[in-house]
């Protein structure tokens, strides 16, 4: 009886210890996952990854914010360009890449949205990719060679309605920005123009300032220094209101195209898996370097508004620009 009585009274103690020693082990279990997220660091140089050639200005952003988030990342941000298949072959590198931290990439609209709804990607934009955070926004301009004969827009349009299809525009390529802005303003006044598609606003500029191409339907950073220097003409800006850099070229409302507003923005993202707390850093340190006065005035000059988020709005903000660009890309019959 004694041994018995002794052996129930152990297994007893035992079935007690048992729910403390468990919540023990959880407990520590989340503070080793919490010390391990407030330690996350890179070990090795980052890969920025842009879909656009050097000079335009998907481009143009990573390298401003390449030195700060650099430094506060404590490791040196690398830019990749990869240009080619209007920025998918970017896309396709950062999904297969590995989740560490070590590998982000730039997203657009022209990549994330309008892309897959012309044709066959290799990606799916919300499975595939972790959303950091949104970076930026930025409206589109109209610019053209001195040497077309329209001072504003309604001249321009007036000019390309003489001959349906004869005004041709340069973009950046198939389904970027610059072209959604364009089509969007042919189903909005009736005017037939020719899109040449080009492999990235840098190579678009070189063109229209040598003449080859009459007009360029740019993101707003790449025009405003020629502009600024007289060796283009602004004719409109296609967001609601004025851009601080070029204060005097009206919107493409004002300009008697009433309602019409297009905004074009950039985001980082990760592959898809990339751990939680790995996000949560790379979102504090692009966030921050988006906010300090030096940074937020280097993007102004040139026409461009940072705009943080945290990695949720970003996602949720690619999800509302869907809803509203879909139907804009399916009237406009864009084709790859």
């Amino acid at each position: 009886m004694g041994k018995s009585h002794q052996s129930c009274r152990s297994v007893s103690i035992k079935l007690m210890r048992a729910p403390l020693a468990f919540a023990f082990a959880i407990g520590t279990a989340l503070l080793t996952a919490s010390a391990h997220a407030a330690e996350w660091s890179p070990t090795k140089s980052i890969r920025f990854i842009v879909g656009n050639p050097p000079g335009g200005a998907t481009d143009l952003v990573g390298r401003i914010l390449q030195p700060k988030l650099s430094a506060a990342l404590g490791k040196q941000i690398v830019i990749d360009n990869r240009a080619g298949a209007n920025g998918l072959i970017s896309l396709e590198i950062l999904k297969n890449a590995e989740p560490d931290g070590h590998t982000v990439g730039l997203g657009h609209i022209g990549i994330l949205i309008v892309s897959p709804a012309i044709q066959k990607v290799p990606f799916d934009t919300h499975k595939d990719f972790a959303t950091i955070g949104l970076m930026v926004s930025l409206q589109n301009i109209i610019i053209t060679h001195p040497s077309v004969a329209a001072k504003n827009l309604n001249e321009y349009i007036s000019l390309a309605k003489i001959k349906p299809g004869a005004m041709q525009y340069a973009t950046s390529g198939i389904g970027s920005p610059g072209h959604l802005g364009a089509s969007l303003l042919e189903s909005m006044t009736g005017v037939q123009l020719t899109h040449v598609p080009y492999k990235g606003g840098g190579p678009a500029i070189t063109d229209l300032l040598a003449g080859h191409v009459p007009s360029f339907f740019a993101v707003i950073s790449t025009g405003v220094p020629h502009v600024q220097s007289g060796k283009v003409r602004g004719i409109a800006v296609t967001s609601t209101r004025r851009a601080e850099a070029v204060p005097d070229v009206p919107t493409i409302a004002e300009s008697g195209v009433k309602g019409y507003a297009a905004v074009n923005w950039y985001g980082l993202h990760a592959p898809a898996k990339t751990p939680p707390h790995v996000i949560e850093r790379l979102n504090k340190e692009l966030v921050a370097v988006l906010k300090s006065p030096d940074i937020v005035q280097q993007l102004k000059d040139r026409g461009i508004e940072a705009t943080p988020s945290s990695p949720a709005d970003y996602a949720k903000f690619i999800r509302d620009e869907e809803a509203k660009w879909l139907p804009v890309i399916r009237k406009s019959n864009i084709r790859p």
